[in-house]
């Protein structure tokens, strides 16, 4: 018996996601196509008569700007929307800003898969000499932080995603859908499959092949005990998805040089 309704949502596509490049902690807006999906997205959840009480969003711009186009398509403005660190991006270390098409040229499809999508391998860490490294580091978001700045990831896998996402989770997430309220969480690829991970009790090799395209919003029944009680549900026309889903998966493959 479905108690709870909880809606995960990767942000609309992103420069850099156009680009296919590691985005990770570099702080990007929405493209025009991103744009579009996040109003799309609201457009589809207002039909269907869905309505949020509280939004959770990271402190990336993409994630928020997402939160902020899907409440405006439905008309739900006023609707609180609480922002964190703990549900960034995963940190992709010294990876960030990399084409992942040409990496997979250099490095082979298979170790470009194994840091994209695998549990527990973390990328090689961001040093000082990155070109991205004061961008992030010197951003005064992240003196906003429940933890020093020295203490933030330098790199990292989906688990260690879901080692700093899941104290959030429990402490400020839970509590608010215990109450009974509807929450939409508008975060980015990975902190939402670290927590679906976490929720539905995937296997650390099945994770690999859990794939979120951009602006598609996930819709979680949830019982008593926040378990779920049916198949996650990718809201919207289901060709359209599998397309996207696809698209997603292809990044990683390597593209010869024309």
């Amino acid at each position: 018996m479905s108690k709870y309704k909880l809606f995960l949502l990767r942000h609309g596509e992103g420069a850099w996601n156009k680009e296919n490049r590691f985005c990770s902690w570099v702080d990007q807006k929405l493209s025009e196509d991103g744009v579009k999906e996040a109003q799309d997205c609201g457009r589809l959840l207002k039909e269907q008569g869905y309505k949020f009480d509280l939004v959770f969003t990271s402190i990336l711009s993409r994630s928020i700007q997402t939160a902020w186009l899907v409440l405006e398509a439905m008309g739900q403005e006023w609707v609180p929307v609480v922002k964190a660190w703990r549900l960034n991006e995963r940190h992709y270390g010294s990876l960030i800003g990399l084409n992942r098409a040409e990496m997979a040229l250099q490095h082979g499809e298979e170790k470009v898969k194994l840091w994209r999508r695998s549990y527990d391998i973390t990328p090689p860490p961001i040093d000082e000499s990155h070109p991205y490294f004061l961008e992030i580091y010197n951003d005064r978001r992240y003196t906003t932080c429940d933890v020093p700045k020295d203490s933030l990831p330098r790199a990292e896998s989906l688990k260690e995603v879901l080692d700093r996402l899941l104290p959030y989770w429990e402490s400020t997430v839970v509590p608010e859908i215990r109450k009974g309220r509807t929450v939409l969480i508008s975060a980015h690829g990975n902190s939402c499959r670290a927590l679906l991970k976490h929720l539905e009790g995937i296997s650390d090799e099945d994770i690999a092949s859990v794939t979120l395209p951009t602006g598609i919003p996930v819709l979680l029944e949830l019982d008593e005990n926040l378990k779920p009680v049916k198949p996650r549900q990718l809201l919207g026309d289901q060709a359209k998805i599998q397309a996207a889903i696809k698209k997603v998966e292809d990044q990683g493959k390597a593209k010869p040089s024309t």
